[in-house]
């Protein structure tokens, strides 16, 4: 029987080799692992479709965040990469730190999207003059750099900074500043420990090297549901997240009619930072047809580089603060 069996496969073998090295070669081809990904223009997320808002006005246009396309290079995508100058070649420890596991970075883009929401939230509202409440707040280490002198553990919660009891992340920052040596007091899977820190020169710098963010409890007066998929994350959107409410609490349309689209971090004063990935966010903006493209300050000069070069037909507009936009769209 064994025999037999043998013989068959045997045969099969000899008679579609050729076809079987083929079927080899490719799955070596596109399941060889790089160290590498890829970058490209993506698309836009209807931020308002993503927004319940109590009583909210009508939006005949729409705000959308442009995000990038990102996945593992195999060796065809890097091959076709030198001919699509849309596609940029990416180091992997660009995308996922060295000390870091999958894991830890999905932990530290979920937070930081949480956190962006909540910022959202509260500068959507002081600027509609409407009340909410914060309860809650937590100061959480979700990155810690490998040249770091500390014993903090990604998912520490901090309690407090040299005997301070900590209520926010800017009490934190401020205590940490205080000193070269630093003793902590975190909460981690609902123990506590005590933990140390030397700051440490990181690109000339003194540091701690750690990441935090804070996660807090926003009160609305006025009920917000916030709709992100599971597999979106990240701190980009949070400009264009707060926009999009102000614009459902405010009796006149923001975007008369218009595509507009944006990328951009958000603090609770209202600031908007810096974000990776600019010239790929314009490009899917473009490709949708977008009227208006929001683009950080500190990302401007390479997004006005990247519109010139390519002779892109989209109006470009600088935000260093949500004032800018609003003002912008209102006049």
């Amino acid at each position: 029987m064994l025999n037999k069996l043998y013989d068959k496969i045997k045969q099969f073998i000899k008679q579609n080799y050729i076809y079987l090295i083929i079927l080899i070669i490719f799955g070596i081809v596109f399941h060889f692992p790089l160290p590498y990904y890829i970058d490209a223009p993506g698309g836009l997320i209807d931020v308002s479709e993503r927004l319940d808002v109590e009583d909210g006005y009508p939006i005949n246009g729409s705000l959308n965040l442009a995000y990038i396309s990102e996945f593992k290079a195999n060796i065809p995508t890097i091959i076709y990469s030198f001919f699509n100058k849309d596609w940029e070649i990416v180091k992997k420890e660009d995308v996922v730190a060295d000390n870091e596991t999958i894991e830890e970075n999905n932990y530290r883009n979920h937070l930081l999207l949480e956190e962006a929401n909540q910022n959202a939230i509260m500068v959507a509202f002081d600027k509609a003059n409407l009340d909410y409440e914060i309860s809650d707040r937590k100061v959480n280490i979700i990155y810690v750099y490998e040249e770091a002198d500390t014993d903090l553990k990604i998912g520490d919660q901090i309690i407090e900074v040299n005997g301070i009891a900590i209520n926010s992340k800017e009490e934190a920052l401020s205590e940490i500043s205080k000193n070269d040596s630093i003793k902590f007091k975190v909460i981690n899977n609902g123990l506590e420990y005590e933990r140390y820190a030397n700051k440490v020169s990181i690109d000339g710098t003194k540091l701690v090297g750690v990441m935090v963010c804070e996660t807090k409890e926003v009160i609305p007066s006025k009920e917000i549901n916030i709709n992100f998929k599971k597999s979106e994350s990240g701190p980009s959107g949070g400009f264009m997240m707060s926009l999009s409410i102000y614009d459902y609490l405010t009796e006149e349309d923001l975007t008369k009619g218009l595509k507009i689209v944006g990328t951009g971090t958000i603090d609770e004063l209202g600031n908007v930072g810096v974000i990776g990935g600019i010239k790929h966010k314009i490009k899917a903006a473009v490709k949708e047809k977008a009227d208006i493209f929001f683009v950080p300050t500190g990302n401007y000069e390479e997004a006005k580089e990247v519109v010139l070069e390519d002779n892109l037909d989209i109006e470009l507009v600088e935000v260093k603060h949500i004032d800018d936009a609003i003002n912008y769209l209102t006049k």
